[in-house]
């Protein structure tokens, strides 16, 4: 038994890749286009393991991934090739919509090609998973509901409404052509290999570098926190048990404004790792001009997950980002490793 995961080299991919390895002896084959995000020294601990299969390529490729399918027989693909940064989407939205809509397109098309040629029962059992954002859904006012599965989508950032496409064309795959799909819609997640150009690895390495902590306007933005390990293991349970055509919201029950998130990690690093001058990291905090059309508020609401199939998180907040500074302290070569000169650029251009 195989499977097929796509964007396993990223952030979430390459975590999800690492736990499926650690807990399970069916094979992973791995595709990654290896972009700026895309790390194959993420996945280098599994060098020599004869369980995983590691491309280069792009999910667009619709000739490779049939080459793939055919060769492999995988009983599930798990889509996590994305474009992800909201700032990098405003910046170039052009890239947002040929990954996230064109490439998920292609993709589907491919699969859609190789399930339509299975036989009956292991048709049935054949499974696309395809892993999505709460942003999809909008902002939130500070006293509405949290996102569930039926809120209307309202996406309002170029990745945000590339990912909605995105959502709306695995929908339709199931109800016009039968595809077995499952869709997740997670919230902010944070851990082990997460590019530092997101808010919590960027802190952690700011910190430590003696760099200012950027904060876009007040730092009121509210988020719900996921840890990555949690987000894996949800993944791994609507795999096994969720009803195809269907959508699953996966959150960590951690609403929190960006500037506790950074007052958090700033005292995590006083304890864990002192400045020199015996000064709390918080002085390196620098409020910055905002992005167009920051959504305030994304806050997930997670009860049918745990409902129907018995998920829940295992991290609180304050666990989840201990194990992830720790982390970081741990492994700054890797950081500094995907710190090049054009991210250090884009740093620039996006903070000044």
């Amino acid at each position: 038994m195989t499977i097929l995961v796509t964007g396993s080299a990223g952030f979430i991919g390459s975590n999800f890749v690492l736990d499926w390895l650690a807990g399970h002896d069916e094979s992973v084959v791995s595709l990654d286009k290896l972009t700026y995000a895309g790390n194959r020294a993420n996945l280098a601990s599994l060098d020599g393991d004869a369980r995983h299969i590691f491309v280069q390529g792009d999910i667009s490729d619709t000739e490779l991934i049939a080459r793939l399918l055919a060769q492999y027989q995988p009983r599930a693909v798990l889509n996590f090739a994305a474009e992800s940064h909201v700032d990098r989407s405003i910046l170039g939205p052009e890239d947002f919509i040929q990954t996230n809509v064109v490439g998920t397109f292609h993709l589907l098309e491919a699969v859609r090609a190789y399930w339509s040629t299975e036989g009956a029962p292991r048709k049935s059992e054949f499974r696309f998973l395809h892993v999505s954002t709460d942003e999809v859904y909008g902002s939130l006012e500070p006293d509405s509901p949290a996102f569930t599965e039926n809120h209307p989508y309202q996406p309002n950032s170029p990745y945000s409404a590339s990912k909605a496409a995105s959502d709306h064309l695995v929908r339709a795959y199931h109800h016009t052509y039968g595809l077995p799909v499952l869709t997740t819609n997670c919230s902010n997640n944070y851990g082990p290999y997460h590019f530092p150009e997101k808010l919590i690895p960027l802190v952690i390495r700011n910190a430590l570098a003696g760099e200012a902590l950027p904060i876009y306007g007040d730092g009121q933005q509210i988020r719900d926190w996921l840890y990555v390990k949690d987000h894996c293991s949800a993944i791994r349970r609507v795999l096994e048990s969720g009803l195809p055509g269907e959508t699953y919201n996966v959150g960590g029950w951690n609403e929190k404004s960006n500037l506790d998130v950074v007052h958090h990690i700033c005292d995590t690093l006083d304890q864990e790792s002192p400045r020199n001058d015996g000064r709390s990291y918080r002085q390196q905090i620098s409020f910055v001009k905002d992005r167009p059309g920051h959504d305030r508020r994304y806050a997930i609401d997670a009860t049918r997950l745990e409902r129907e199939l018995g998920w829940k998180p295992a991290e609180t907040f304050e666990t989840g980002i201990a194990k992830t500074v720790r982390w970081y302290l741990d492994n700054q070569a890797w950081v500094e490793s995907v710190a090049s000169g054009a991210y250090r650029e884009w740093l620039s251009k996006q903070y000044s």
